[in-house]
């Protein structure tokens, strides 16, 4: 009988310890939620997996539905496809299902097309492989906060928030922000950059998206050339590492005389390296064209700076030409000049 108990015990024990653990994996919920009538962007906390559901509603008629695998916590983006919309009340609710079964909603409601104060106003809005560019400016003065989101395919690579951005009272006078990524992105898969805008004082947001293409980029920013060789300073402008090389060409009256290729350090946007070479010899007297390409992977020409070389006669010593001209070695009329002095001095003297 005492056996059963234990074994009872331990039964239960496990059963508890099992459910806890499926609790656990199935703790999500819909923290936030934002949908205008282009997309919508909701954040799921918690830890596990599920489906989660998209729906775009117009008087009580679902407009278009998105299901998506999801995993917590992260930031899901869902674009809902062009509609011919009317003027009106929109709403966007997202619902976690659980085995087909509606676990967690929220809805978000939106107005779409009526003639609502514009408090703040973004222009130029874009993304590229280093970041996210845009001016914004603001009727009155104003503060916001600001989402950066990085998304790949409906999920958000990499999700940050500037809070409390004060925004000036002139809408002819647009704040210029950038914001570089933080991930290292990989060369030719397409990303979105999306940026979500909430004015605090009033609670109007507004989100924008733009798409790129992740390609690596650099240029040259500075370069040096002399007699004995050149140099050239090369920085990052991607987040894409950069793993070309320069080709530096030397040419006399358009003969091409030397060319030389290096490979660069791998850049990152804000990193910068200089690479130098020497000339097999020191350039004869004349006139030289320099031309320093900064070739990428690819093979093509990402930047190009051509340049003019001087070569002058080399000067020589006066100290030289003296030497030589006395016929003598330097040492021997050194000593013959001691042995001068030394005979005139025995000379003077009065035994």
């Amino acid at each position: 009988m005492k056996k059963c108990s234990i074994r009872l015990i331990r039964h239960l024990a496990a059963l508890a310890l099992l459910m806890a653990l499926a609790a656990t994996a199935q703790s999500i919920e819909i923290s936030s939620l934002y949908s205008n009538i282009d997309s919508a962007d909701v954040t799921l906390a918690g830890r596990g997996d599920g489906i989660l559901q998209m729906d775009l509603i117009h008087d009580s008629k679902v407009l278009s539905t998105k299901r998506l695998d999801v995993v917590a916590p992260a930031t899901y983006v869902v674009r809902w496809p062009k509609l011919d919309a009317d003027k009106g009340s929109y709403s966007a609710c997202a619902t976690l299902l659980a085995e087909g079964t509606e676990d967690s909603r929220k809805c978000y409601s939106f107005y779409y097309g009526g003639v609502e104060p514009v408090r703040f106003d973004v222009r130029d809005f874009r993304a590229d492989s280093s970041g996210l560019h845009m001016a914004i400016s603001a009727r009155d003065p104003t503060i916001v906060d600001i989402y950066y989101m990085l998304v790949q395919g409906d999920r958000a690579l990499y999700v940050t928030q500037e809070k409390a951005v004060p925004i000036s009272g002139i809408m002819s006078t647009a704040i210029q922000r950038d914001y570089e990524w933080k991930p290292i992105l990989e060369n030719g898969r397409t990303y979105e950059g999306r940026v979500k805008i909430v004015e605090l004082n009033h609670n109007q947001t507004r989100a924008f998206m733009s798409s790129f293409v992740a390609v690596e980029d650099a240029k040259i920013t500075e370069t040096y050339q002399d007699e004995t060789g050149a140099s050239a300073t090369v920085m990052g402008e991607s987040r894409v590492p950069f793993k070309g090389y320069l080709r530096f060409t030397l040419s006399e009256s358009g003969e091409v005389l030397n060319i030389t290729e290096r490979k660069t350090p791998v850049l990152l946007s804000g990193d910068d390296e200089t690479v130098e070479i020497t000339w097999n010899s020191t350039l004869k007297p004349g006139v030289y064209q320099l031309q320093t390409a900064l070739i990428g992977q690819d093979g093509s020409i990402i930047d190009l700076q051509e340049n003019i070389i001087e070569a002058k006669p080399i000067a020589r010593s006066s100290s030289s030409n003296e030497t030589r001209s006395s016929g003598l070695p330097a040492g021997l009329a050194g000593m013959a000049m001691l042995v001068c002095i030394l005979f005139r001095r025995i000379k003077g003297k009065k035994f």
